[in-house]
């Protein structure tokens, strides 16, 4: 072989290592745009209602957990259960700086937009808009590119953890003007035009909802855009009135600035957009430590191999690609809120009024807490895999306790808010103390007990969002009678609910008190984790409103929505004892009344995956005798309820819930209980797991045909021996390890059926 044919071989073989290296990296399998769509899933045709029927994700490029995220904007307001993307739209009015609450149907809050325009200057939103196409459109955690088919522009962007940077590439020759705005829908906002340092700055009040719905926050998103090329003219907006080298503009609706360019053909503008929630001072801070001199392609790749090796914390291989896709996108998805809230230099506004300058240290201090729906899987997983920053964010929820005085139910806006029902804040703590990501101390531990058996004596800090709702009538009587319709709360009534979690959070609470020897708190908070029978009817199989005087009300159909149920039907919610399966069982007759039951209830096509109170449901068959049904509902929920295409999650993402509870099942095993160390076991779905954890500890999973159909489990062992339990012990996981998993098409339903094979139960 000559030397040019050998230069040639090895040239290909080089590519074509390198493309299967590329070919392998999890990023490929990443598609943020899977969910921008109305869901298209079952139980969302079924079950859900208006926006529930949308996961309202969004393309955010971004670190995990940042500050800001930064997304192409389809709808520009700020307005409560509006996402600033959807898929469907077919115009792009500007880039945004979000705060969106990924995957919810809240408010987004402080942002900023951005958009590059060609020829006329346009600034007013709707005015601006450009058509484009998805197949111009490519999004990955890194990066985002779009054509602006209106302008001719080529759009890219990519991220810091507190900054965005952006590519503006006009196509034409000519006249271009970037415009610049805080999004705020109340009329307020402040631009200043700074011409000599090519910059725009200003910041967007924050606005809380739920508790004190229109008032401030006390806090507002500071942003400083800087541009790489010197301004050939400027000023100011409101609507369509231009304000030619005014610099200043605040307080009216709609207004901006812009900056204008004369460009050549194919030139590129490029925009570094720092942001802090302290000041505009902190924002520019942010820029110059995070971006600096640092070119576009370097933060690209910065952001590239920062989500690189945050996804190879857990890696798959199978037979089947679309899978990997659903696994990876739904990593991704769960790993973008919680939010940072300080700037580089830990500084910070303190909680529940913004009042004070704090300072985080030599950590990241977080906001945003969907914790009705994250407690249940997106914790218990950051617990496995990003167990240092979930312990940054548990701390900092001990903060706010700190500087509110409690501790808070559904923080978000940096506000107390009783947005959600139960105070699942507990339960997370809990869960993060019992293994060992964090330690609570005596003043830590106290604010834990203060919403478990305190109400505020200041109404209005109660009104506020303070301590639990209710908690009154529920430590009276057992349960929340119907006669308390729960006035101050956005949810309102949804008594049995709230009966229902707060029996789960009181038995969380005495887990942490069995682990400090707390006898005393131990017992009755145990006692009070029965309280669940207190509105279980019999007669009905099935959980009832009940007055006072203990008479089960008379408005009940347990197939449809009811007043004092949130978000479901009476059987739906019936399943909801995490910590005490066991009890529940008796309630119904036994083993068979409650396998029965619960055959039933799936018959009656009553689940619905897409709302976060019945994600224990498929996992219930473990305790019952029955885990081959649990391989066989999960593996259909698995394939029914997530697909790789944009319509592909069923109902709101919740901050990463309803993908963490993928990322659970397709690893196969599931936190029913959080504050129990235990994971109820549903079988791998890929043919390999390895799970690289902090620690230092790999744990390897093994189950041959499981990526193409053999969704049984056979047998298992860990570390060749064999093992009986149909679930894991959290040190089962980060120990590390071999687990080695038999798999077949059939199903084994002696496997696991054993009572003392089952799963913790509060009743033995």
């Amino acid at each position: 072989m000559t030397s040019k044919l050998v230069w040639v071989a090895a040239l290909f073989t080089l590519v074509s290592c390198t493309k299967q290296a590329v070919d392998n990296s999890p990023l490929n399998y990443v598609n943020p745009l899977i969910g921008t769509a109305p869901a298209t899933t079952i139980s969302a045709i079924n079950h859900g209602h208006g926006t529930e029927n949308n996961a309202q994700v969004i393309p955010s490029v971004t670190v995990p957990f940042g500050m800001t995220n930064w997304t192409p904007q389809t709808r520009a307001t700020e307005t409560k259960c509006v996402a600033p993307y959807y898929y469907n739209d077919s115009t792009i009015n500007g880039f945004r700086g979000t705060h969106w609450l990924s995957g919810s149907c809240v408010q987004d809050y402080g942002s900023m937009s951005i958009m590059p325009l060609s020829g006329q200057l346009k600034c007013g939103t709707l005015e601006r808009a450009s058509a484009f196409t998805h197949n111009e459109e490519e999004s990955t955690p890194y990066n985002y590119r779009v054509t602006l088919s209106d302008y001719n522009i080529q759009v890219e962007m990519t991220a810091t953890r507190r900054c965005g940077m952006f590519r503006f590439k006009y196509l034409n020759e000519g006249e271009a003007h970037i415009v610049v705005n805080p999004n705020s829908d109340e009329g307020e906002g402040f631009t200043q035009i700074l011409p000599r340092q090519n910059e725009i700055i200003g910041y967007n009040p924050v606005h809380r909802i739920y508790q004190g719905w229109g008032e401030k926050a006390g806090f507002s998103g500071y942003f400083v855009a800087r541009f790489s090329h010197g301004f050939t003219n400027y000023g100011t907006y409101q609507d369509e009135d231009v304000f030619e080298h005014v610099t200043r503009i605040s307080d009216l609706k709609n207004l901006g600035g812009f900056a204008s360019f004369h460009v050549n053909k194919n030139e590129v503008i490029e925009v570094c957009i720092g942001t802090s929630f302290t000041s505009i001072e902190q924002a520019r801070k942010n820029l110059d430590a995070e971006i600096g001199a640092k070119t576009f392609n370097e933060i690209k790749s910065d952001l590239k191999n920062t989500w690189e090796s945050v996804l190879n914390k857990v890696q798959v291989e199978g037979e089947n690609e679309d899978d990997k896709t659903k696994f990876y996108t739904a990593l991704y998805h769960a790993f973008l809120q919680p939010r940072t809230f300080n700037d580089v230099d830990g500084s910070y506004v303190s909680f529940s009024g913004g009042d004070k300058i704090l300072n985080s240290g030599d950590r990241n201090y977080y906001v945003d807490f969907s914790m009705w729906d994250t407690y249940r899987a997106s914790h218990p997983l950051f617990n496995l895999l990003m167990p240092n920053e979930n312990a940054d964010m548990m701390y900092s929820l001990i903060d706010k306790a700190k500087q509110g005085g409690w501790l808070p139910i559904f923080p978000c806006w940096s506000s107390y808010t009783s947005a959600m029902i139960g105070d699942h804040a507990i339960t997370t703590l809990a869960d993060a103390c019992i293994k060992n990501v964090i330690e609570l101390n005596d003043e830590a531990y106290s604010y834990l007990l203060k919403n478990a058996f305190e109400t505020p004596e200041d109404f209005a800090e109660y009104k506020n969002g303070k301590g639990r709702r209710a908690l009154e009538s529920y430590k009276k009587y057992g349960f929340v009678p119907l006669e308390d319709e729960v006035k101050e709360s956005f949810h309102q009534q949804e008594q049995v609910s709230r009966t229902l979690e707060y029996a789960f959070d009181d038995f969380a609470l005495s887990q942490v008190a069995l682990k400090r020897g707390d006898n005393t708190n131990h017992e009755l908070l145990t006692q009070r984790a029965f309280n669940y029978k207190n509105v279980y009817s019999a007669a009905d199989s099935c959980v009832r409103g009940r007055y006072i005087d203990g008479r089960f009300t008379d408005e009940f159909n347990k197939l449809t929505r009811m007043p004092y149920i949130t978000e479901g039907t009476p059987w739906q919610y019936t399943w909801y004892v995490p910590h005490d399966i066991n009890g529940l069982m008796e309630l119904m007759g036994g083993q068979e009344g409650f396998n029965n039951n619960l055959d039933n209830f799936h018959a009656a096509k009553q689940y619905w995956h897409g709302n976060e109170p019945g994600h224990q449901i498929p996992f219930l068959y473990n305790f019952s005798g029955e885990p081959w049904k649990t391989q066989k509902l999960v593996t259909e929920i698995m394939k029914q309820e997530y697909d790789s295409s944009v319509g592909g999650l069923s109902g709101n993402d919740d901050a990463g819930q309803m993908s963490a509870w993928y990322v659970f099942a397709a690893m196969g095993f599931y936190p029913v209980c959080p504050s129990v160390p235990e994971y109820v076991i549903s079988g791998p779905h890929f043919d390999k797991i390895t799970i690289n954890q902090d620690n230092g500890n790999t744990l390897k999973i093994y189950a041959p045909g499981a990526s193409s159909g053999k969704n049984y489990i056979q047998a298992y062992s860990i570390n060749d021996k064999n093992v009986a339990n149909n679930f894991l012990s959290h040190s089962d996981i980060v120990n590390g390890g071999i687990l080695k998993f038999q798999m077949s098409d059939t199903p084994n339903k002696n496997w696991g059926r054993e009572k003392n094979a089952r799963p913790f139960s509060l009743s033995k």
